[in-house]
């Protein structure tokens, strides 16, 4: 990544090593007298702010102290996949999504988390929105990660540099109008680019917003009897007309640009549109460090052929089998995922920040509404219309929206985005990223047969 997201990483390991200076790591021993545990988790803004608010809440509160280890995303996903695969055991807890959840609980990596969710009267399980709560559970019902936050896609605009130009925004656009808009809004204010849109390599980085358009577009990764698709029909095309927008009124430095790459650059006033993740809306409303709060407009996942094209995630709390700290993990993960540490951000850092999207409860409190009001409404109905079974125009093999339900995807993704990438910074063409990817793709076919 480049200085933009080192420098919030940076900011964020610091506030890590402090914790850890705190707590002493790898005090504790048995489950029941744990008196520390090791966090993995990555590097969004929403996990800054627990990094900082534990020590004087949490821990203040169990006894219990946190060292986190906080990761860019594809950093995150490297390390947190090795440990939990190799059985490790150096992290009690860490963050995952809806895509591992189901993998590792069938691989029997996971301990289940239903049951102390169940006991913990103040949690309030039926209060978790029924996508996430089916997002990370396994094929047995039971629930193996709790949510932190959970989140959509949308995009976002500027609607003041839309004013100015005369330009009308739709609820539900199209991509070619988006494509369009891009143009007119391209040099609106001095170094200004239409629309920011990942680059940056990786299945949940560039791979996230891609497969959501290559859906809406008509394409598919594999067909439902896994037939690879990856360089024809709607993938192609969708694959052409990302990489022709980014690449004529994209962001400087795309193909190194991911999530926090974009959110700096639509924060700072860098770019008139950003389509990405609804959990982007609470940094951009922070008038601290957002210089386009309020600014804002929040619409619809742009579509083509699909009447919606939102995709669906999570990042959540897992506990890996191999943790000698249950309880006091458990403990940890119960308070970030309650109704109790929502109340705390919003009064402590702004109620924009606190981590929604996976309880029905939050989009009801006053102060969260007041402060959402541009973008809750919009991000709970695109979290509750998202289809994982079938978000395009075919059916599929498994499920997933931007991202395919199968362990060999995160290879894949990855490879084939780094491809696409390397065509956005114009080292390649798209139709041999995607020759090369179909190759790859053809490849997981044949062992899914």
């Amino acid at each position: 990544m480049p200085s933009i997201r080192h420098a919030l990483i940076a900011g964020a390991a610091a506030t890590a090593l402090l914790a850890t200076a705190c707590s002493g790591a790898g005090a504790g021993g048995s489950s029941g007298e744990a008196k520390s545990i090791n966090v993995l988790m990555v590097g969004n803004p929403q996990m800054e702010d627990i990094a900082k608010l534990t020590k004087d809440t949490f821990t203040k509160d169990t006894g219990i102290k946190v060292n986190f280890t906080i990761l860019p995303e594809n950093e995150l996903r490297d390390k947190v996949t090795q440990d939990i695969a190799s059985q490790a055991g150096q992290y009690d807890v860490a963050t995952v999504g809806a895509y591992e959840v189901p993998i590792w609980h069938k691989n029997g990596w996971l301990h289940e988390l239903g049951s102390y969710a169940d006991k913990d009267a103040g949690f309030d399980k039926g209060d978790l929105l029924k996508p996430m709560v089916q997002s990370l559970s396994g094929k047995d019902g039971k629930l193996y990660a709790l949510p932190f936050y959970g989140e959509s896609s949308f995009l976002m605009y500027r609607k003041d540099v839309f004013a100015e130009k005369g330009l009308k925004m739709p609820e539900r656009p199209t991509w070619h109008q988006v494509a369009d808009l891009a143009a007119k809004a391209d040099g609106a204010k001095p170094g200004m680019k239409g629309i920011c849109l990942r680059g940056l390599p990786g299945w949940g980085e560039l791979g996230a917003p891609l497969t959501s358009v290559v859906n809406t577009f008509g394409g598919t990764w594999f067909t439902k009897d896994w037939k690879a698709k990856v360089n024809s029909g709607g993938f192609k095309k969708a694959t052409k007309f990302y990489v022709d927008l980014v690449r004529k009124h994209g962001e400087t430095g795309a193909p190194q640009a991911g999530f926090t790459e974009c959110l700096n650059a639509m924060s700072q006033g860098k770019v008139a549109m950003w389509y990405d993740a609804t959990s982007a809306a609470g940094s951009l409303e922070d008038a601290k460090s957002s210089k386009a709060a309020g600014k804002i407009g929040y619409v619809y996942a742009p579509v083509e052929k699909t009447e919606s094209s939102g995709w669906l995630w999570s990042w959540a709390w897992a506990m890996p089998k191999t943790t000698k700290k249950a309880d006091a993990a458990s403990k940890f993960m119960l308070w970030a995922s309650s109704k109790k540490y929502e109340k705390l951000v919003g009064e402590k850092l702004g109620w924009s920040r606190v981590p929604a999207g996976k309880r029905a409860s939050t989009y009801e409190i006053p102060q969260y509404k007041k402060a959402s009001a541009a973008f809750g409404d919009v991000t709970l109905k695109s979290i509750q219309q998202a289809d994982p079974n079938d978000p395009g125009v075919q059916p599929r093999p498994t499920g997933g929206i931007q991202f395919v339900a199968i362990p060999q995807f995160q290879d894949l993704g990855t490879k084939v985005t780094q491809e696409i990438s390397a065509a956005i910074a114009g080292k390649t063409s798209v139709d041999k990223a995607l020759n090369d990817g179909q190759k790859l793709a053809e490849d997981v076919a044949k062992k899914q047969k």
